[in-house]
């Protein structure tokens, strides 16, 4: 264990009232509740100088110094497993995932999963929270992630996820031909009765998501899908939510429907098509060290680009 330079961070004026440890827990996403609670009992949280304790309140617009200790994650282990690195230095790694691959380790999933992956590439993540990963994408979404590889690297890639700066644009395929792209402004939280699913409730947290078509067919549409925050699940939650569901979403999907003069070969693909027809197609942000714009796109996966082309087949039938 070892402890690095602090880490400071402003609390907004919208956060008056609130526990130091739930305010806390709101702009450091990437330390758990409790761990920020151990360190608020050692010491190591300084508001506007002064050590306080996790149930009192700010006021807002207080300095808020956090001494960060480095902990190894003992409980995830390194193993050799594929890695598709689109690009790496000292600071950052930028990662393709693939379809049906685990972020982290969890619950039933504590192997061959991407942190298991990372681990074995680049060790010292060990020591980093969320060993490095500032964002996530789901088992089934394929695409880009950018992993931090060193602290300050991530508390600068946080600040940015925070600020809404990162460039994160999707491809995804939907049931449904809306009339134009748009935006869907809708707060999302847990699901008030499926505690495993997310929802669009009004007690969530704000979520914004902008779509634009690309091309529209009889009963689908390949869509454009760019992300202001970055919700749990909140593409998947926000097109079901305007009746436009993901293409084989086992979650918000609904029913499966079929288009007119529908081949034997997409009637085939539309009902095994299992995952979401989701893509993290682009990334792009500042190198937390040179303050540099970088940007990387991933091709559409062999699944998704195999169901646009017999929709594509299926627009132009007789």
């Amino acid at each position: 264990m070892n402890e690095i330079s602090p880490y400071h961070i402003t609390v907004p004026q919208e956060f008056a009232g609130w526990r130091l440890d739930k305010a806390l827990a709101e702009l450091c996403p990437q330390y758990s509740r409790a761990r920020l609670q151990q360190w608020i009992r050692l010491g190591q949280v300084r508001v506007n100088t002064t050590c306080l304790r996790s149930k009192d309140k700010v006021q807002g617009g207080e300095l808020i110094e956090i001494k960060v200790i480095l902990e190894e994650v003992v409980n995830w282990q390194a193993q050799s497993l594929p890695l598709n690195l689109i690009y790496e230095d000292d600071d950052i790694i930028i990662v393709d995932k693939p379809v049906g691959q685990v972020v982290h380790p969890g619950a039933g999933n504590s192997e061959n999963t991407l942190v298991n992956a990372l681990l074995n590439h680049a060790p010292e993540l060990a020591q980093l929270p969320r060993a490095g990963i500032v964002h996530r994408i789901d088992k089934d979404t394929s695409g880009l992630l950018v992993v931090a590889r060193s602290l300050t690297a991530h508390h600068r890639l946080i600040e940015q996820l925070q600020a809404h700066s990162f460039l994160r644009e999707y491809q995804a395929i939907i049931t449904g031909t809306p009339v134009s792209g748009g935006s869907i402004d809708a707060p999302i939280g847990r699901h008030p009765t499926h505690r495993t699913r997310m929802a669009v409730t009004l007690q969530g947290k704000p979520a914004t998501t902008h779509f634009r078509i690309i091309q529209r067919y009889r009963a689908h549409t390949h869509i454009r899908v760019k992300l202001e925050t970055g919700r749990t699940h909140q593409i998947r939650v926000h097109m079901t939510h305007k009746h436009y569901p993901l293409v084989g979403d086992p979650v918000y999907g609904g029913r499966l429907y079929l288009p007119q003069q529908c081949s034997d070969e997409l009637k085939h693909t539309l009902q095994n098509f299992k995952r979401q027809a989701l893509h993290a197609e682009k990334l792009g942000l500042q190198h937390p060290i040179t303050d540099e714009f970088m940007s990387w796109s991933s091709p559409l996966p062999e699944d998704m680009q195999t169901l646009l082309n017999l929709l594509d087949e299926n627009n132009q039938s007789a």
